[in-house]
């Protein structure tokens, strides 16, 4: 099944070997030629040899989807964590600038840096990891995003959820059942939020999962903040969590040992444990759905949208209703 939506196209299509190549020249980065694809859905992100030096990372940010103001306060957040020796890569400055433009397109220029994945499994490195984590919140609370969104209901799934409707990825057989389960997530969603009650929102990295983590001798360090936004401090940490309910309970409290040296943790958060998943869950759906008009995403993702995909995501839904309803097992 294919569609197309309303929304302005996501054209990478002028972005070629050359151009990239050259809007590096542009800024004074003499490449050697040699260039690789990394591997990155939202943007485009290359590994690019130089005539002198290491290798750097060009990343060119999808046309339309943040605003400059909006990069750019990624980017001091960024930094704004490095000035404070926490691990992470910020945008290389050139003439006092982060954010570069060619050829209509954007992109910032990165270190390359190296590391492999982090063993998750590893009580020490869960504690580690929090202390990262724990390090990185103590600064994204001391002031607010102003340009950059908040994870929320209505955008995270609300709108998510409007987007697919509106149209009409659901299959027609399929349309009812959905409709009333993501009504259903959505409700459940709202309630664990209500038992949380208020719950401080900070500066996030947005996106914390393994894939984002590069660990060394030296610990981890993030590598992309590209989804930071403002948030429940818990959105950073749950990704961390897998397995039976006994083993994520083992698992957060190794987190939170290392997360509370540095920054102090409101366990009413732990209501929003399944609510930010069954978020992340309905918005990745409408994620896919935005994107379709990138062949990139029709060649990576083949089997969206299909009438099987959609029957799991009712099926995921439902269970995470259940979940919802029931005490989260981390609280036990």
């Amino acid at each position: 099944m294919t569609k197309t939506t309303n929304l302005p196209p996501n054209n990478f299509s002028t972005l070629s070997p050359d151009c990239v190549l050259n809007a590096l020249k542009n800024i004074g980065y003499c490449s050697d030629g040699h260039l690789l694809a990394l591997n990155s859905y939202e943007n485009r992100v290359y590994q690019i040899g130089m005539q002198e030096g290491a290798p750097l990372v060009a990343k060119f940010y999808r046309p339309e989807r943040w605003t400059d103001a909006a990069i750019l306060e990624e980017h001091a957040f960024v930094q704004e964590l490095v000035e404070h020796e926490i691990p992470v890569v910020p945008a290389l400055t050139l003439e006092g600038k982060t954010l570069h433009h060619f050829e209509g397109f954007r992109f910032a220029v990165f270190p390359k840096h190296g590391g492999r994945a982090p063993e998750l499994e590893n009580r020490q490195t869960l504690e580690w990891m929090g202390r990262f984590l724990g390090r990185i919140h103590a600064i994204g609370a001391l002031k607010p995003f102003c340009e950059r969104p908040t994870l929320d209901v209505a955008s995270f799934g609300e709108q998510s959820r409007d987007f697919l409707l509106e149209n009409e990825f659901i299959p027609a057989d399929l349309d009812a059942a959905y409709r009333s389960v993501v009504n259903q997530a959505l409700d459940s969603i709202r309630q664990c939020f209500t038992q949380a009650g208020e719950v401080c929102q900070i500066r996030l990295h947005g996106d914390c999962h393994v894939g984002n983590v590069l660990w060394t001798e030296a610990g981890p360090h993030f590598v992309d903040f590209d989804d930071s936004r403002m948030g429940p401090a818990i959105q950073d940490l749950w990704m961390l969590l897998s397995g039976e309910n006994s083993e994520m309970k083992q698992q957060l409290n190794d987190v939170l040992t290392g997360y509370e040296v540095f920054c102090d943790f409101n366990a009413r958060e732990l209501h929003l444990i399944e609510a930010l998943r069954t978020l992340r869950l309905i918005h990745y759906a409408a994620w896919l759905a935005r994107r379709w008009d990138d062949p990139a995403f029709q060649q990576s993702f083949p089997w969206f949208n299909s009438q099987r995909y959609w029957q799991d995501r009712i099926l995921e839904l439902r269970e995470q209703v259940a979940l919802m309803n029931e005490p989260s097992p981390v609280l036990l």
